[in-house]
């Protein structure tokens, strides 16, 4: 599929700058595969909207304080976004500008001492703590990674700290958060176990690869990197079990779509997997594992809306989003849903 085929206009009014005023408040758009048409919802009505027995798999995922500003030796600021450990001193870091965070270069955090040790072929560079962690350095100086198209990125707010996260979220490791699932409250939980669906969770750590822009002209020459995933016995099973009974797996998110789809072994069941997701789901993949998507509305030419016209095939997806935008849904992180069924 070539790129351009993806693309789509957005007003940029429509870009959710802020949250919802409760996590549940955010619109839902039901876009049906089988009859090719869209439905306008709630997201407060999903658990209306399952069938007993479906199967809710969850990413667990907790966004760690990655944004981090430095100095160089001239006092210019150097922007730092940590997204993988090498050791407890050392981790990978998107940096800009590039140019003042070549290897050798010293930057300072406060009274914390940084040095440049190393540099990837595709960009990111290495970057060691003098005096500590650089998780300590996080917990004392970084801020959530807010997305740049949120205009106070940089300066997240007090309630960005708690709503830039989902209410499940456990084991630290994201650099963005796991969208779809800022919108479940525990009332909204409670209404999905009570109408007789399952909720599982896994983890997978979204890393920097997500939010990489495309730069092929095809969608297939795109390379998307490897995020770290765990998927525990319990989870795998209830997901098999459920296929076996012939019940919905629905997939809270692309994240846990891909971890899911990762998972599947030759005999068609899902693993328990402590590794990495190297999938890269595009137009003409099999989904074996998953049957229905929540997520939220995705960029243009983007790989999580490759995955999602994989899912439910390009024409309704531009469809459907095309009446979002006329209706005025709020799109990307902060904005509303999609339940793809």
């Amino acid at each position: 599929m070539e790129l351009s085929e993806l693309d789509y206009t957005l007003p940029s009014e429509l870009i959710a700058q802020t949250p919802a005023p409760s996590r549940d408040a955010s619109r839902l758009l039901v876009i049906d595969r089988a009859r090719g048409g869209f439905e306008d919802r709630g997201f407060a009505e999903l658990p209306d909207l399952l069938r007993p027995g479906d199967c809710l798999v969850a990413n667990n995922s907790r966004v760690i304080p990655a944004r981090v500003l430095a100095r160089d030796a001239g006092g210019r600021e150097v922007e730092l976004l940590f997204f993988e450990a090498v050791d407890p001193q050392r981790w990978r870091a998107l940096t800009r500008p590039g140019r003042r965070s070549r290897v050798g270069v010293e930057l300072m955090v406060g009274e914390a001492r940084l040095r440049i040790i190393g540099a990837d072929a595709d960009g990111p560079r290495v970057v060691e703590r003098l005096d500590g962690s650089i998780e300590a350095l996080m917990r004392e100086h970084g801020v959530p990674p807010l997305p740049p198209y949120i205009e106070r990125f940089a300066a997240p707010t007090r309630e960005d700290l708690e709503r830039y996260q989902t209410i499940y979220a456990r084991p630290p490791g994201s650099i963005a958060a796991p969208t779809a699932g800022l919108h479940f409250t525990p009332p909204v939980l409670d209404a999905i176990r009570r109408r007789g669906a399952e909720f599982h969770e896994l983890t997978l750590h979204v890393g920097p690869g997500t939010f990489r822009p495309i730069k092929a002209a095809r969608v297939e020459d795109h390379a998307l990197a490897p995020e770290r995933i765990a998927i525990a016995p319990g989870a795998a099973d209830a997901v098999n079990r459920a296929r076996d009974e012939r019940r919905r797996v629905i997939a809270v998110g692309t994240t846990t779509a891909r971890a899911l789809e990762s998972a599947v072994g030759a005999d068609g069941r899902v693993r328990a997997l402590d590794g990495v997701a190297r999938l890269y789901i595009t137009p003409g993949y099999a989904f074996r594992a998953v049957d229905a998507l929540l997520t939220n509305f995705h960029l243009p030419r983007s790989s999580l809306l490759v995955m999602v016209a994989a899912f439910a095939g390009r024409e309704l997806i531009l469809k459907s989003y095309g009446h979002a935008v006329r209706a005025g849904y709020r799109f990307y992180s902060y904005g509303d849903a999609t339940l793809i069924l």
